[in-house]
């Protein structure tokens, strides 16, 4: 069978392309960006498909030429840069749907939400309402997966986030430490995805895909701990106050790009608890979902999962820090810094024509570096231009002023792990 899977890169979509594989399906793989995941997957053929462009079914109808199955993993958790909830999760997932109907793509696997209903308190779950409802009303073979919380080897988003705090050293701040969630391992809902492609399987139908096992917010964090192998520590309840602040400002970061999953969808999904009723999936499958303690001892933790753990919340304060370094630098050398600054590059021999317009010129370079780090499409590139940029600093340094070696402020020293910080910040940059 050909299928397209859209999200194909992501956390379930690539989880969902390799059980295909194994099925042997001849796959169509799309997403927005497909230059690192064709490395990733050959043996998929890789399409381009934007759903901030593609909301007309017109748009779609070219992708489905000689197309048997569609498989829809595409999910946006909060209107950000480049993402618009209602876009992405209504109009564009509605016009692939009814291109399906119109091109007599019968089979369509949409995978949802638990918890995905009109009166829902996010728009990111009454959109996947919705669309829910959309097709259901089409002449189609369909299959909604309502999904609880991933689990998958792979971390991105939510799963992510608790696999850093899990990694926390001293004490686990969290906020609705109680709340009730109900996970599914991604082999799971990836061998659903293969029964449901099958001739003679169920169709019309929709299901909550779910252990039903209940699990606390703080619970899961623990599992995760013990599963890196990490030593106890006791939580500490973030106040509502405090977690509100927080949301907002990685609200703010999401229109620079930056896709935190402590953004306030984050927060009210789960306050909300994720719960579903998994039993009528169970029952027409036969499958017996693995519990947390199965999911987490069949994925044994390496050194590059508590790598991740330690790193992942360390990466948003190198980020700010690196950004905050570069902007102060520079506008401090148009600032109150700017006479000694000045004074530094005549005493190390430049004429007084070129030394003002050469201190201006670096000093914005740096605030537009600073700027372009805090943006996420641009944070790599400025990274980039970083590592090339210091030791261009150095190198003038030791040629012109090679007394700041021997300061005993270290002014030339300190910019040495500052370039390894850099390296380390650029290495940790991608997301999946």
């Amino acid at each position: 069978m050909r299928v397209l899977v859209t999200g194909a890169y992501g956390l379930i979509g690539s989880a969902v392309l390799a059980r295909l594989r194994r099925g042997g399906h001849d796959l169509i793989a799309a997403g927005r960006s497909i230059e690192a995941a064709r490395r990733r997957a050959p043996f998929a053929r890789w399409v381009e498909a934007d759903f901030n462009r593609l909301t007309r079914p017109e748009d779609w109808l070219p992708l489905l030429d000689g197309v048997d199955a569609v498989v829809n993993c595409v999910g946006v958790l909060q209107d950000g840069a480049g993402d618009r909830v209602r876009r992405v999760q209504v109009t564009a997932t509605n016009a692939l749907f009814t291109a399906c109907e119109r091109r007599g793509v019968k089979r369509a696997i949409h995978i949802s939400a638990v918890g995905a209903e009109r009166g829902a308190p996010t728009k990111f779950a009454r959109s996947k309402a919705i669309a829910e409802e959309h097709l259901q009303s089409l002449d189609l073979d369909w299959a909604i997966l309502r999904p609880g919380l991933v689990i998958a080897p792979a971390a991105y988003g939510g799963t992510a986030m608790l696999r850093g705090l899990a990694g926390l050293p001293w004490r686990i701040p969290l906020v609705s430490a109680d709340a009730r969630i109900q996970i599914v391992g991604v082999d799971d809902l990836a061998e659903t995805v293969s029964r449901c492609l099958a001739p003679d399987a169920p169709v019309r139908v929709r299901w909550d895909i779910a252990c039903p096992q209940e699990f606390t917010l703080a619970r899961i964090v623990v599992a995760f701990r013990e599963w890196l192998g990490l030593p106890p520590r006791p939580f500490v309840t973030v106040p509502r106050g405090i977690a509100t602040l927080v949301s907002r400002i990685a609200d703010a970061l999401g229109y620079l790009g930056w896709r935190s999953p402590a953004r306030t969808t984050a927060l009210k999904q789960l306050s909300a608890g994720v719960l579903g009723d998994p039993l009528p999936w169970m029952a027409a499958t036969g499958i017996r979902p693995k519990s947390l303690d199965d999911v987490l001892a069949q994925m044994p933790a390496s050194v590059a999962d508590r790598w991740f753990a330690r790193l992942y919340l360390l990466k948003p304060v190198a980020i700010a820090g690196l950004a905050l370094f570069w902007l102060l630098t520079g506008l401090i050398a148009l600032g109150p810094g700017r006479d000694a600054a000045l004074g530094h590059l005549l005493a190390a021999g430049f004429p007084a024509w070129f030394a003002e317009p050469f201190l201006i010129a670096g000093a914005l370079l740096d605030v537009v570096l600073g700027l372009m780090l805090l943006v996420r499409r641009t944070a790599r590139l400025a990274l980039l231009t970083m590592l090339a940029a210091t030791p261009f600093y150095l190198l003038a340094g030791t040629l012109f002023a090679p007394q700041l070696w021997l300061d005993p402020l270290g002014p030339l020293l300190k910019v040495v792990p500052m370039l390894v910080a850099t390296a380390l910040t650029l290495a940790i940059m991608d997301d999946r």
